[in-house]
């Protein structure tokens, strides 16, 4: 092997260790991040701390997230945890260039549009914020605690699907994990199987993400709609 290759192996290899690393880790701290809102005010993670946070990664054009707007299921969610006290931010990490970005006010008006109730929407159209979390896909969701650390990673709900009727029978991960969070703080939560589902971004690469909660069993399937992040 020449020099030249081995150098391109060797950067290769460090650029995958340091993107690995920089991925939120459950019962690790959540990363930091500082994003403008949908009004162009700066909002910073540790704005929040000694809360409750939930981050959901949204994106309008995503059939498994209009099933959760659509059926006024996300709103409730975040209603409800909007009423105890629990900070809730929306993040839209859609690449500029790609076919679903909508710009903040337009993402602003489909919002209330819905009936919503986050604190605040961030728009993360480079990308950063989504690949700290390795949020690769819609609706992905994080629930953080009041130290800071990442208690839940994944899907909002037990049944993949775009069907709004499945979700009445479906268990509801993060009301579940905030629920407990809120109730006896954080715990290590148990970890399943990656997400079934890899849609291909515009830019042709595959995306994939862990799905983790107390009641999934190993080899739990979940799937959501790929972000259109541009990694």
């Amino acid at each position: 092997m020449n020099i030249w290759l081995k150098l391109t192996v060797l950067t290769a290899a460090l650029v995958v260790a340091a993107s690995a690393a920089a991925q939120a880790v459950v019962g690790q701290a959540a990363p930091t991040f500082a994003l403008n809102d949908t009004q162009g005010r700066a909002v910073k993670l540790a704005d929040f701390k000694g809360k409750h946070v939930v981050l959901e990664w949204v994106n309008p054009g995503c059939p498994y997230v209009r099933k959760h707007y659509d059926s006024g299921n996300m709103p409730a969610t975040q209603k409800g945890a909007r009423g105890k006290d629990v900070v809730w931010l929306a993040i839209n990490s859609t690449a500029l260039e790609h076919r679903d970005y909508l710009k903040p006010g337009e993402l602003e008006a489909w919002l209330k549009s819905k009936d919503s109730a986050m604190t605040a929407t961030l728009m993360d159209a480079d990308g950063k914020a989504g690949r700290a979390y390795g949020a690769r896909t819609t609706p992905h969701m994080y629930v953080i605690d009041p130290t800071g650390k990442l208690v839940y990673a994944g899907a909002i709900d037990s049944i993949p699907s775009a069907n709004a009727a499945d979700i009445k029978g479906a268990t509801h991960y993060v009301n579940q994990a905030l629920g407990e969070s809120l109730a006896i703080g954080f715990r290590a939560l148990a970890i399943s199987a990656n997400y079934a589902m890899q849609e291909e971004r515009e830019e042709g690469a595959e995306g994939e993400a862990a799905e983790v909660s107390t009641e999934i069993s190993k080899g739990q399937i979940i799937f959501s709609f790929v972000l259109a992040i541009g990694f």
